[in-house]
């Protein structure tokens, strides 16, 4: 019986192209794998009962790829730990596999991969090369924070020894994804059962690892240093000039990136930049779960950035609601950026950033804060500069969250401010 988790499900182009009547397609080392588990196991119904729940899923790549992570998981710890038939296990499964989905063992856990499987076969593909699993592959990753990879984007000695931590998203993608499994399969008559429908106190396992999200925001003068210089890399190379309009864009409307990246049924366009009847602007997109939505736009931005950059592009100043000019394009001009590329380019922004701060003397904690920054940085840094200024229910309208309490709990942190302030000057000792 094996003992090692080996990667189940290939890569959402790959899985599209599995015959979904028997496994017949699928790759020979995961066939081989799956019927080397002991046969009361049912090994092959537990993954043929994943596999079905993917397809339905399988219509939106992001969501298949968030998915399949979580339920793979579940699959090969049923498998290799609790073993039991997946579609056998009950609440006291789910809440022994939720305890180590928190504390994985070391043999479970292992760098950024993003390839399960390699291909064994010369530079172009053909359909008699063979693939072989990724030794590096496994079900956990720990991610080396931006501060502690070298210039080469290795990670630095002994960061590999890191304890692993799930994010309070993940945990909760946790119950959401394995309910909805779960759900699928009683839907099917796979199963009567729904283990993680059954656990009572799931509190137990979201309130752990909480973060407070102005440690993921800049400060003003982080912030200030960031645009000066995409301002200044614009003004010396008009090749910039993209990257100063995706860096305001994201800043301006709180923006996430697959809001410029665009979605399977949406992408970005100029037109997509409204103006109503009483002067106003909003921007059209098509948000998480393919919802549509409006964000309201400051003046500063449309009458700064974005007339900017369309007169760069030979645009007229302001867009027109029919314009099909795509939002963002490659410099030869073909529409649309990939998730990859906006985070290369802004990540520019953030090393002259950091260079300039150096050179000007100022403090470790300042700088080191800003090494850390990301992409989506800027939607939580702007959302924090906003809060004092705008009323609660507006700014939770253009962040789009579902409740008010996120937008509250996240940004108006006034309360906090008042009880810090109130303890500050108080002394131990008279």
């Amino acid at each position: 019986m094996p003992t090692t988790p080996l990667p189940l499900f290939e890569t959402y182009s790959r899985f599209l192209e599995l015959n979904f009547l028997q496994i017949s397609e699928e790759l020979p080392v995961v066939r081989e794998y799956l019927a080397s588990f002991p046969a009361e196991l049912q090994a092959i119904d537990g993954y043929l009962a994943v596999r079905g729940f993917l397809k339905s899923y399988a219509g939106n790549e992001p969501t298949f790829n968030s998915y399949r992570t979580h339920v793979e998981r579940l699959l090969l710890w049923a498998l290799l730990v609790a073993r039991k038939p997946l579609l056998e296990l009950r609440r006291r499964d789910a809440e022994a596999f939720m305890e180590f989905c928190l504390r994985p063992p070391r043999d479970w856990i292992g760098p950024m991969v993003r390839s399960r499987f390699v291909r064994i076969g010369g530079r172009k593909k053909l359909e008699s090369d063979s693939y072989v699993v990724n030794e590096d592959w496994r079900p956990f990753s720990i991610t080396v924070p931006k501060r502690n990879r070298s210039l080469d984007g290795s990670a630095a000695p002994g960061s590999d020894s890191r304890p692993y931590r799930m994010s309070q998203g993940s945990v909760a993608q946790v119950f959401a994804v394995c309910g909805s499994f779960f759900q699928h399969a009683t839907d099917e008559g796979l199963t009567e059962v729904n283990p993680f429908r059954a656990v009572k106190q799931k509190s137990v396992y979201k309130q752990r690892n909480t973060l407070d999200v102005s440690g993921r925001s800049l400060t003003q003068l982080q912030w200030s240093y960031v645009i000066e210089t995409a301002e200044k890399m614009a003004d010396e190379d008009e090749v910039h000039e993209r990257t100063l309009f995706i860096l305001a864009t994201l800043f301006a409307m709180y923006l996430r990136v697959s809001d410029l990246v665009g979605r399977d049924n949406w992408e970005p366009t100029m037109g997509d930049f409204r103006r109503d009847t009483t002067g106003n602007w909003w921007f059209h997109v098509v948000g998480k779960g393919n919802k549509a939505a409006k964000i309201s736009v400051r003046d500063d931005y449309i009458q700064t950035y974005l007339t900017r950059y369309r007169r760069h592009l030979g645009l007229p100043a302001l867009p027109s609601p029919h314009e099909t000019h795509p939002l963002l394009a490659t410099l030869k001009g073909r529409a649309g950026l990939s998730d990859r590329h906006l985070r290369l380019l802004l990540q520019q922004v953030f090393d002259h950033a950091l260079e300039r701060m150096v050179e000007e003397g100022w403090s470790n904690d300042e700088v080191d804060h800003l090494r850390s920054a990301s992409l989506h940085w800027l939607r939580h840094t702007s959302a924090t500069f906003d809060a004092p200024h705008r009323d609660m229910k507006d700014l939770q309208a253009d962040l789009r969250h579902n409740s008010l309490s996120t937008t509250q709990n996240t940004y108006y942190n006034s309360l906090d401010e008042q009880r810090a302030h109130s303890v500050k000057h108080l002394r131990i000792k008279e």
